[in-house]
């Protein structure tokens, strides 16, 4: 077993500290002994590979969080998918390789469930990595998070990186992204659900059947297994980092509903696509290692609803 990553007065760079996992990793790392590096966009283009080594040969972070990503929901993903596949893979073959050429000591790459194929076997296992066909919305977010994950991999087997990746489940929190044309289900529904309300109105209409299972984990969850990882994994296998739990997505609508205090109804349009018909992540490799989720589904979707009162609606 390798030697823990001692966080104490080192200098960690979360690439991506703006958005809603950058910024959960930068509220989790201020109670740790070390000191947190970031950078604004109109400071530094992540997806140039010359400027992001430049600004890490100044810097010169021991440690890296690759929260940076383009994200979005099937739409987005639909509308432009040469976006998401290129930025994607421009700003992690940047951060990785800079990584390399600066000297990092450890790097935690943050990919993504969509990784693995839509007829995955449940729960999702590690190794059912490039099993099979990918769910066809998402594949390009996808592709380029698989090629991160192999990135990584490629740098630790030839140059001997302490570079690993761990693949979030489905997250929500503070900091979400509530814009229905960008969005992912929990916000597009919690900010339909609200609007509806406030115009007493209804029924709300759900894209697809809701009969899809998902799992949700609170970005600060995810944050703290962040912080978990980074100091105590040290292996070339992708780690799956979620709650083991789901339900479908109408049940995840009437525990919004209920949060909301909306009582309308919905009706669902089944000439929209459901995506993946499962996507529960098998967690046993991290509860083995000693961490597990502590935020309640309920309690999270509260307190983001109580953030999105305070931070977004009108």
């Amino acid at each position: 077993m390798p030697e823990p990553f001692d966080l104490r007065g080192r200098r960690v760079w979360v690439a991506g500290h703006r958005g809603m996992v950058g910024s959960a990793v930068v509220r989790r790392l201020a109670s740790e002994p070390c000191e947190v590096l970031t950078v604004d966009r109109a400071a530094l283009d992540l997806r140039s590979a010359a400027d992001v080594l430049a600004w890490m040969g100044r810097e010169r972070p021991d440690a890296v969080v690759v929260a940076a990503a383009k994200v979005g929901g099937i739409l987005a993903n639909a509308t432009a998918p040469a976006d998401f596949l290129h930025d994607n893979l421009a700003i992690q073959d940047a951060i990785i390789h800079g990584a390399f050429r600066t000297g990092v000591e450890k790097l935690v790459f943050l990919g993504s469930s969509c990784i693995y194929p839509k007829m995955a076997p449940q729960p999702i296992r590690e190794d059912s990595l490039l099993t099979g066909p990918l769910e066809p919305t998402n594949e390009w977010y996808a592709i380029a998070k698989i090629a991160g994950i192999k990135l990584c991999q490629a740098y630790r087997r030839q140059h001997g990186c302490d570079f690993v990746s761990a693949m979030p489940t489905n997250l929500y929190g503070p900091g979400d992204n509530f814009d229905l044309r960008t969005s992912h289900v929990l916000p597009a529904l919690m900010g339909k659900i609200h609007a509806a309300k406030a115009k007493s109105g209804g029924p709300v209409e759900i894209w697809g059947s809701g009969t899809p299972r998902r799992e949700f984990l609170h970005v600060d969850d995810l944050a703290d297994a962040v912080v978990f990882l980074l100091r105590t994994y040290s292996e070339d296998e992708h780690i799956n980092v979620g709650s083991g739990e789901d339900g479908t997505i109408r049940e995840l609508a009437d525990l919004i509903a209920g949060v909301v205090g909306y009582a309308g109804g919905f009706t669902f349009d089944g000439t929209k696509p459901d995506g993946t018909p499962r996507k529960l992540m098998d967690v046993s490799r991290l509860h083995a290692r000693g961490w597990r989720h502590r935020i309640d589904l309920r309690d999270g979707v509260a307190a983001t609803y109580r953030w999105f009162l305070e931070n977004r609606a009108a």
